[in-house]
């Protein structure tokens, strides 16, 4: 399968570094789909002095999930990578088990891949998905598009982590056909045949198309997909420089996909915006009269060409949050805050400006009023007076750089760090005094 090799090469090739000290991480289930997607990644790392760390989630679903694990972990060594097995732990939703079960499959193999030092996830989803996603939103599915490069859809575990799927263009079939010819094994899910699930009608459906359909389905829907994927994807939005307040300050003029991921980016939150309200959003942003509205836990203000976008703090409470010691936390799902200090709390701004030190209340007076309210404040239980977070700790706003890679302007593995996020002006918090 020179072609399938070849094309899967050319794609690693192309986002990765071949002499990188860091492991490139790869989502190993067991099945067809990975174990061909391992052989080719250990492949690539062998000849490029990459190291390689296969990662399998046991979601505690089937009764031989522990065998499936310990095969797929004994086949992951056998190739050369370093191993390791994760576990979906607690109680199972009674309803939506599958999209439950992708989340918490994506955030355990997003805290694994950060721990270990990895920046990319390698994912063995093929041609067959694409077209399957594609059936499933056609009957109702909220299912994104499949993209070869895209970032972690886990937040805030993903930060810094992007998704590579090097097999789009290639078919089940195709990958079997690579594993038999290596004498290699693979598991076959018998929930992927369980009619309960809306995937796998797809499959059966696509496995047996219409009388009188002619062309692959799969195909078309990839070519179909992949190009929607890129729609609207113009490069990463020019984004103010205050961004490290947490307000976006975008032109107005930005595609329907870029709008969704801002509205993400600003509220801290997973949950995209339903279609029809997003698109009612984007049409009014459309036209040129002055637009104040609020979808998915974010203010939008649009005047001229310009568009404002912040928290809107009374939509869902900001939490109070105890911070650990020499360990990052994440606030709000929007900021990274990390303190060698003992006792500190955040919370947010709303209800404490008139305790803030002159100094901090005319650093707050210089933002856009949208974005104070919701700012991180630092306080401690024996000395409620607060301070602004970066006062107290190192504190990174997310908010740009999660919109900057939805939006494509990551293209590379060495664009990605662990301690990205943006920071005020360095010598804004050096005064003291109100002036």
């Amino acid at each position: 399968m020179p072609g399938l090799i070849n094309s899967a090469v050319a794609a690693l090739d192309a986002r990765l570094s071949p002499d990188a000290d860091r492991p490139l991480a790869l989502a190993l289930s067991g099945g067809g789909d990975s174990m061909a997607l391992l052989h080719i990644a250990a492949d690539w790392c062998a000849q490029r002095g990459r190291r390689l760390l296969a990662l399998t989630v046991d979601h505690r679903l089937n009764s031989g999930s522990a065998a499936w694990t310990a095969f797929a972990g004994e086949t992951a060594r056998a190739m050369g990578a370093q191993w390791r097995a994760l576990t979906w732990d607690g109680p199972k939703p009674a309803a939506g088990l599958p999209a439950a079960a992708r989340a918490a499959r994506h955030a355990l193999l997003a805290d694994a891949a950060r721990q270990a030092g990895a920046r990319v996830i390698l994912m063995g989803h093929t041609a067959d998905d694409i077209a399957e996603s594609d059936w499933m939103r056609k009957r109702g599915a909220t299912l994104g598009v499949l993209r070869e490069w895209a970032p972690s859809p886990a937040w805030p575990q993903g930060r810094g982590l992007m998704l590579l799927r090097p097999l789009l263009t290639a078919s089940r079939a195709d990958l079997r056909t690579l594993l038999t010819s290596r004498n290699a094994s693979w598991l076959e899910d018998p929930a992927n045949a369980d009619p309960r699930f809306l995937r796998s009608r797809a499959r059966a459906a696509l496995s047996h198309p219409p009388h009188g359909r002619t062309g692959n389905p799969r195909t078309e829907a990839t070519a179909e997909s992949l190009r929607a994927g890129d729609e609207g994807r113009t490069g990463p939005p020019r984004i103010a420089a205050d961004s490290w307040s947490g307000l976006l300050a975008l032109p107005r003029a930005i595609p329907a996909q870029t709008l969704s991921a801002a509205l993400l980016s600003v509220s801290g939150q997973t949950t995209p915006p339903r279609g029809p309200r997003l698109a009612t959003l984007h049409a009014r942003l459309a036209a040129s009269a002055d637009v104040t509205s609020t979808l998915s836990g974010a203010r939008v203000q649009a005047s001229g060409d310009d568009l404002l976008i912040a928290r809107e703090p009374g939509r869902v409470g900001l939490p109070d949050l105890a911070l650990p010691v020499n360990a990052s936390a994440i606030w709000d799902g929007r900021f990274e805050i990390t303190t060698s200090e003992p006792g500190w709390r955040v919370g947010p701004l709303q209800g404490r400006m008139a305790a803030l030190d002159p100094a901090d209340q005319a650093i707050v007076k210089r933002l856009h009023p949208s974005a104070r309210p919701a700012l991180p404040v630092l306080f401690r239980d024996d000395d409620p007076r607060p301070v602004l977070a970066w006062r107290g700790a190192e504190t990174r706003c997310l908010v740009a750089d999660r919109l900057i890679a939805a939006a494509g302007g990551i293209g590379h593995e060495d664009q990605l760090t662990h301690s990205s996020g943006a920071t005020p002006p360095a010598d804004l918090f050096l005064s003291r005094s109100g002036g």
